[in-house]
């Protein structure tokens, strides 16, 4: 059922929740980060408006990127939302927006009972809808601008039987192209979950999950990009003749002034991704005091990531004598040679897990106890096919099939790793009195990783990793992360609160150049890393104000983290070539401060405004020394090799100041809001040296209920207005990762003003 109402979100104690009617006010099919993304404290960005192209959004939540946070949906972790990650799934990939109806966000040090070997920092819970006890079906259709469409139909069983027995299933389908060329993003997923009551307060839930994504991503650009080539400047394709002549050498002149090279337009660069979900979970009342509740899920996800190669030639396509048999050393073109290939990073990811808990109520106590495992494989390799001859064929497509022209002619590299997690937490959540309560716990992690380099090649025109790198196991653990938080509602309409928490995350297996240990660079340093690095701890306080009323509700509060032995990983050279290059560093330690407010007003029935304002102080605090070597700035003026030290330095990728304001009007059966947010400037290297530009960034929609029309029921309509002002703007940055200094090819701009409109019934 479609509700017009005044747009308030629910907050308690550190933990807010997002609810329908905010989820309203995205445009159908829109990763659900998006509304996480109003928060404040919270930067979320895409460089397309519906979030498909997981490479080009990020999320940010009080100075921790989304590979710190805990993630969840009903229960079942995910983990990292990073793109092409070795240990979790993207949300936008694991269930569709228009079936989530509730996010729990904790912005203090996360929801202790949450299975996570990621978080750090926080939490973001998801929740999905069941299916309803009439049965029906709900169809919307969706159209925008560059061709956009999304599709989305539901049916819905109902009671099938006396015991209550009911299902839905739901399929979705988003496509658009991109906004300055006409290659496409594809999305379409699967969606179902089955209901089977036990008795009146007991019941098991089956849910399943399929996402299929062909994506052909944003360039990547670099800060000396948008001056000398403007906002327009996107990957070739499908111009393969030009990106033809540019990889033979015949590419414009200052290009040879930009850190990009002969990478500064590709013919395209993109993705293709398949996710499964799916389990049990079980909720089951034992007694008026005791609950039981259990999840069984799996988790498959098959993944290539590509990038056009115009630093390999094409063996297989190639004249005769041409071109090395592994494509590499042409980069001095000959007649005859096709001298570009495709690079693509294939990856596989299976995880297998369970979570298991009790809850007994004993007169002012809620006592939790349960325990968490997951077995994860993981493997990726970097692989390279052969790319035709003009006129002799089409260009092999960003999205596959890729071996159109044979089979993968090198291999540049290739990891494989088993982890194994589990994690015991024990909470209490005690009401001292009426007015006050103190939950108290702790949680204890072991995980074991095992697995490394399984291939390398020597050549280095494919990548750094020219030797055997790293293999071995590490089996990290802490017994005791203790949590605690106080709630004290010390007037009508007043709540003060106090939340600490002691984090720990294990180290994840990753590729070389990663923040991982198994990212340096041989045996020595990763047994080195392994005697004398130990995983990222954080020690997180927050204490808080709330006001809440029927006019007004406002709270404002501050934070303090401690950040010991974050790692990081230092990009250098070209991206996709055998240039590139990263190094990975232990910072020691970092601290944060930080303070967020907001205030919402209701001054009449149906308006709501709402105001926040963000702080956040991130510095590095060790003087852990980066190297670098020699590059250029923006401006094509050399930057020397040398060597710099960490202290004092901000937060990469994360703004210090951001402004959000909603304002909200709803009568009768239409509705509108309008969107406003500003981010301050952002950091873009490690050293400080170079910033992105701040933007505001507007957003406005208007929607009626026109109710029952003929057979159909609850037919609504939606209208949107993306980026109204029509910003210029760098959405995405350090998808290739962060330079020590100077320019580096990785941002992604922002889009410009896209127009959406959706028609939804039910019946």
């Amino acid at each position: 059922m479609d509700v017009i109402a005044t747009r308030r979100t629910v907050s308690q104690n550190s933990e807010t929740t997002i609810g329908i009617r905010e989820l309203a006010q995205q445009v159908s099919g829109q990763n659900v980060l998006k509304a996480v993304g109003q928060l404040p404290g919270v930067s979320y960005s895409s460089t397309d408006p519906l979030g498909v192209d997981t490479w080009g959004a990020s999320v940010y939540m009080r100075g921790f990127f989304m590979d710190q946070l805990a993630m969840s949906i009903d229960g079942v972790p995910l983990n990292d939302q990073t793109y092409n990650n070795p240990n979790g799934l993207n949300i936008n990939n694991a269930w569709m927006s228009e079936d989530i109806t509730r996010v729990s966000v904790s912005q203090g040090g996360g929801a202790l009972d949450q299975a996570s070997n990621t978080n750090l920092g926080g939490s973001m819970q998801f929740f999905t809808s069941d299916p309803r006890k009439k049965a029906g079906a709900t169809v919307s259709q969706g159209f925008g601008s560059y061709a956009m469409k999304r599709t989305y139909v539901r049916l819905d069983s109902g009671e099938l039987n006396s015991t209550g027995t009911r299902f839905y299933v739901a399929y979705g389908r988003s496509y658009e192209k991109k906004f300055d060329s006409s290659t496409p993003g594809f999305m379409q997923s699967v969606n179902a979950k089955l209901v089977q009551p036990i008795r009146e307060q007991s019941r098991m839930t089956a849910f399943f999950s399929w996402n299929d994504a062909a994506v052909y991503g944003y360039s990547d650009r670099t800060l000396g990009q948008y001056k000398l080539n403007g906002w327009r400047t996107e990957w070739l394709a499908p111009n393969y003749p030009l990106a033809f002549q540019y990889a033979e050498g015949n590419y414009p002149a200052n290009w040879s002034n930009l850190q990009s090279g002969s990478y500064t337009q590709i013919y395209d660069g993109g993705q293709n991704t398949t996710d499964d979900l799916g389990g049990l979970n079980f909720d089951i009342t034992l007694t008026d005091r005791l609950k039981w509740q259990t999840i069984l899920y799996a988790h498959r996800d098959i993944s290539f990531g590509t990038y056009n190669a115009p630093g390999i030639c094409s063996p297989g396509t190639s004249a005769a004598g041409t071109c090395p048999a592994d494509g590499s050393g042409n980069y001095n073109y000959v007649s005859g040679q096709v001298p570009l290939s495709e690079e693509v990073w294939p990856s596989h990811e299976m995880r297998e897990g369970f979570t298991t808990s009790l809850d007994y109520k004993m007169h002012r106590h809620d006592i939790s106890a349960g325990i968490w495992y997951q077995h994860n494989v993981y493997s990726l390799s970097n692989v390279y096919y052969n790319e035709p001859q003009l006129g002799q064929g089409e260009p092999v497509p960003t999205v596959g099939p890729y071996d159109i022209y044979g089979k993968a002619f090198a291999t540049a590299w290739a990891y494989a790793y088993h982890t194994n997690s589990f994690q015991f937490h024990l909470q209490d959540r005690w009401r001292i009195l009426d007015t006050l309560t103190a939950t108290y716990g702790f949680k204890s992690i072991l995980q074991q990783t095992s697995g490394g380099n399984t291939y390398y090649n020597t050549n280095s025109d494919y990548s750094a990793q020219t030797n055997q790198g790293p293999y071995g196991s590490i089996t990290v653990g802490e017994g005791f992360l203790p949590a605690v938080n106080l709630d004290w509602h010390f007037l009508p309409h007043h709540e003060l609160y106090f939340d600490f928490a002691e984090n720990y995350r294990p180290f994840i297996g990753g590729a070389h150049g990663s923040a991982s240990p198994w990212g340096v660079q041989n045996q020595q340093l990763f047994d080195a890393f392994k005697k004398n690095t130990v995983p990222e701890r954080t020690f997180a306080y927050v204490l808080g104000y709330r006001y809440a009323s029927h006019f007004l509700t406002a709270g404002i509060d501050g934070y303090h983290v401690d950040d010991h032995n974050r790692l990081l990983s230092l990009s250098s050279g070209s991206i996709g070539s055998g240039a590139s290059g990263a190094t990975t560093l232990n910072t020691h330690r970092a601290t944060m401060w930080g303070m967020d407010a907001v205030a919402t007003i209701v001054p009449i029935r149906g308006l709501s405004f709402t105001n926040s304002v963000s702080y956040n102080h991130f510095v590095y605090d060790s003087n852990a020394q980066l190297c670098w070597g020699d590059t250029v700035d923006p401006d094509g003026n050399p930057i020397a090799a040398g060597c710099g030290s960490l202290r004092g330095k901000k937060l990469t990728g994360y703004p210090s100041v951001m402004y959000k304001m909603n304002l909200t009007y709803s009568w009768r059966h239409a509705s509108t809001w309008l969107d406003v947010n500003y981010y301050a400037k952002r950091p873009f290297t490690q050293m400080n040296d170079l910033y992105v530009p701040s933007y505001w960034l507007a957003n406005l929609g208007a929607s009626y209920i026109f109710g029952d029309v003929g057979p159909l029921k609850g037919v609504k309509a939606t209208f949107m207005v993306y980026n109204l002002f029509n910003a210029k703007y760098i959405a995405m940055m350090g998808e290739n990762g962060f330079a020590a200094i100077g320019d580096y090819q990785s941002t992604e701009r922002g889009s410009p003003r896209e127009y959406f409109g959706t028609i939804k019934a039910s019946y």
